[in-house]
């Protein structure tokens, strides 16, 4: 007798969203979470701690390319890295579902349009409680129904910005975000970006959606439990094995849902090789690990000596003029959003410059984010060497990116900042990270079909950013609980209990 009908691995935005979507079902589900809770402490609003000491990544080495060994900043908490993000939570352009030719290259599209997942991304709004508005942004995609509530007001300041931007011509718009603003400043003035939620204040894959799934006594997470491999037997998982409390321990479920990340979930996968699989699970395609695909991130500072900026947490307009255009031949370029407010103490820990040096400009200036599509490319990967994961990421696009940025400095300084900088996010930093066990219709060339089920297993399903065909260039959360949600559904109708 199994020891679950339904196994889940990991506790980020697919697997939370994951469980909240089945466990109305009434199945024995159990969730396996790596790490704990994140409880609060006196490091959660303090930026030293956070951005120079980095109190909160975890302990652990990934290697690069050229075998050089760095921190990827991947967090594991019930929550997974949703409890650091942005709570930005935007939708995929219609557009992104079709073949989309780019400056350096076409991306393959879906297996299905959007209007296939329309109403599972309306679901996912509902659940996590989206505040925004229809209506400004000329690429916004059909909505079935509104956002849930209002969007977060912004401050004098980027009201201000929003202004000067729509007098160009722009078209300005509310950035989608899943906060309660009044709960988050009650605990601490900052902004929420990077910044651990442990008030409650961000609608994060803990705080909403297994908050929402714990309530069912059918529900149970083991914190603690580290997966290591899958088992499996012909077109079948048999079991999850897993290390807790220095004990190796192994489950085993009719359905297995892996959920670990788009770097992890392809390195678990490949660890679980087999002599019946010897490059590894579900990896009859010999696509595991690759088309590895991070957003091009950089961040702009407008700076203007004699502009002071009042803002807390700043991080409220999206533009999305060059998102579909702007670049050579008419090329997609990519989305522009706020960062959270940087502070002098961020701005220190980040560039290197003196603590009143960094005080000064962050004071004076608005700090935007620049982010481009990455194309998917089989050589961009994520492997195993002596058990260790390696990420090769092969960026692309970059001509695009670059555009883009060109395009915000110019309409900054059209805006009235004077001076503009930028600085591209380190290419072995994972933001966004997606693509390594990727969707479509043809076995040979994907690894999961529509309905995130594996092709090589027939209880095997991938819900994470590891199953997205392309990445747009927007922050894929919201998609990744729309899938887990349609997901869900196709689980609890068609899978036997």
């Amino acid at each position: 007798m199994s020891a679950a009908d339904i196994l889940i691995i990991g506790a980020g935005m697919g697997a939370a969203t994951l469980a909240a979507a089945l466990a109305p079902t009434g199945r024995r589900i159990v969730i396996l979470e790596r790490g704990e809770p994140l409880r609060p402490s006196p490091a959660d609003r303090d930026p030293e701690a956070i951005f120079r000491r980095g109190h909160f990544r975890p302990d652990e080495m990934w290697l690069d390319a050229e075998g050089g060994a760095f921190n990827p900043g991947n967090y594991y908490h019930p929550g997974g890295n949703s409890k650091f993000y942005g709570a930005v939570l935007m939708r995929y352009r219609a557009e992104d579902f079709a073949p989309l030719r780019h400056v350096e290259g076409t991306t393959p599209g879906w297996p299905f349009d959007y209007g296939t997942l329309e109403p599972w991304y309306q679901a996912a709004e509902t659940l996590y409680r989206v505040r925004g508005a229809l209506g400004d942004d000329p690429t916004e995609p059909p909505h079935s129904g509104p956002y849930p509530f209002p969007p977060v007001p912004d401050e004098p300041f980027i009201a201000d910005l929003r202004r000067r931007l729509a007098q160009q011509g722009l078209h300005p718009s509310p950035l989608p975000l899943g906060v309660d603003l009044e709960r988050w400043l009650a605990h601490g003035a900052t902004t929420w970006d990077a910044f651990p939620n442990t008030c409650g204040g961000k609608m994060d894959a803990e705080t909403v959606a297994l908050a929402q799934a714990l309530q069912h006594p059918n529900v149970t997470m083991l914190t603690g439990a580290r997966v290591t491999r899958l088992l499996a037997e012909g077109r079948r998982v048999t079991g999850v094995e897993f290390t807790r409390a220095g004990r190796t321990e192994t489950l085993s479920a009719p359905v297995v849902c892996l959920c670990a990340g788009a770097v992890v979930t392809a390195a678990l996968l490949l660890a679980s090789a087999d002599a019946g699989n010897p490059r590894g699970l579900a990896d009859g395609s010999d696509q595991v690990g690759r088309n590895f695909m991070n957003h091009n991130l950089s961040a702009v500072l407008g700076l203007h000596p004699f502009r002071r900026n009042t803002c807390v947490y700043e991080k409220t307009l999206s533009l999305n003029d060059w998102y579909l255009t702007g670049g050579p031949q008419g090329a997609p370029l990519g989305n522009v959003q706020m960062l959270g407010r940087i502070t002098g103490p961020i701005l220190a820990a980040e560039s290197g410059l003196p603590r009143p040096l960094a005080r000064w400009i962050a004071d004076r200036s608005v700090h935007l984010l620049a982010m481009s599509e990455d194309l998917p490319n089989p050589e961009s990967r994520v492997m195993l060497r002596d058990g260790q994961i390696v990420l090769k990421w092969e960026r692309s696009n970059w001509a695009a990116h670059l555009a883009l940025v060109a395009r915000l400095k110019a309409a900054l300084k059209t805006a009235g900042w004077p001076v503009v900088l930028s600085r591209a996010f380190e290419k072995r930093t994972p933001s966004h990270q997606c693509g390594t066990a990727r969707m479509g219709a043809d076995p040979a060339r994907s690894v999961v079909d529509a309905d995130c089920r594996a092709h090589d297993l027939d209880n095997l399903f991938i819900v994470d950013a590891s199953v997205l065909p392309t990445s747009a260039a927007v922050n894929p959360s919201l998609t990744i609980a729309a899938l887990a949600l349609r997901a869900g559904q196709h689980i609890a109708e068609r899978t036997a209990a």
